[in-house]
């Protein structure tokens, strides 16, 4: 047995921000949305994929961000990618070097936290 791969993440939002997810995760990080399953659908959230990222939003009714546990994005134009984020009033946290990367932190509407990582 061998565990080859993520297949997707799943974040929580709270009841009814399915539109905050939209603009943040469409709109700031340029994840197209994608229909969830209709027997799926009915339990609200929303799916945002690509080819190499898949990451999909449920609804938790006793709601708490995920502060400290995060996904780790690797993206290009870190610069560009936190200054959208910034300007969609979102939290951030500058880039350091880490390891082979420059690694900042964005947090969706809901406090969740998203590392971003951009090779030096």
């Amino acid at each position: 047995m061998a565990l080859l791969a993520i297949e997707h993440v799943q974040l929580a939002l709270p009841l009814g921000r399915e539109d905050d997810a939209r603009i943040f995760y469409t709109g700031v990080l340029g994840l197209p949305e994608v229909p969830k399953p209709e027997d799926l659908a009915r339990r609200g959230g929303c799916w945002f994929e690509t080819d190499g990222v898949k990451l999909h939003l449920g609804v938790e009714d006793d709601f708490r961000p995920a502060r400290k546990a995060h996904v780790a994005l690797v993206v290009t134009n870190l610069d560009a990618l936190l200054a959208g984020a910034r300007a969609a009033g979102c939290e951030t946290v500058d880039p350091a070097p880490f390891q082979t990367w420059r690694q900042a932190y964005v947090y969706d509407p809901f406090g969740n936290r998203l590392e971003l990582l951009e090779a030096l």
